[in-house]
């Protein structure tokens, strides 16, 4: 499929299909609790969606990535959580999620933002970037698969603790 990918912010009309690419995408995760789509809306009600971009393919919306504030236990400032990123099953492996990767965090460069950092795939996010970093971490997750990426050069110290609406398990 050769046609042009758009990337963009959300749309109070793309709502429905986020909700939908979201679900989708995490379906047949096993390591998912399948409350991905819960989590986006949880954060949008709470206006801390920083940035919030669909990936369009042929007037359709095929991809998500959310990104919102982090609290880090040193006081750090301007440091912000990816995710959840989620693509259609069908269309994965066609570079959707990095071009939302790389869109999104250009984003936050514009905003101003310190750095970045997730829970994922260390196969995947280390060619963007991120890192484990010893001395930051998330109280319950394996330090393995928590990445972050210092936008200034100075990695942070301490726990970070992501958004409430991460903790969402129904809308």
């Amino acid at each position: 499929m050769n046609s042009r990918l758009l990337i963009r912010n959300e749309t109070p009309a793309d709502i429905p299909a986020i909700r939908d690419v979201t679900a989708a995408a995490f379906e047949t995760l096993a390591i998912s609790s399948h409350t991905e789509q819960y989590i986006v809306a949880a954060l949008r009600a709470a206006k801390a969606l920083s940035v919030s971009l669909v990936a369009e393919r042929d007037g359709r919306v095929v991809g998500h990535i959310a990104f919102s504030p982090v609290a880090i236990s040193d006081g750090t400032p301007d440091w912000y959580g990816l995710g959840p990123v989620s693509v259609l099953p069908a269309m994965q492996r066609q570079g959707i999620g990095k071009a939302l990767i790389q869109e999104g965090l250009a984003r936050l460069k514009d905003l101003h933002a310190k750095g970045c950092c997730l829970v994922g795939h260390p196969e995947y996010y280390r060619k963007f970037g991120f890192e484990n970093a010893p001395g930051l971490s998330v109280e319950g997750v394996p330090p393995e698969v928590f990445f972050a990426l210092p936008f200034d050069g100075r990695m942070p110290q301490g726990t970070v603790a992501f958004h409430g609406a991460f903790r969402a398990t129904q809308e």
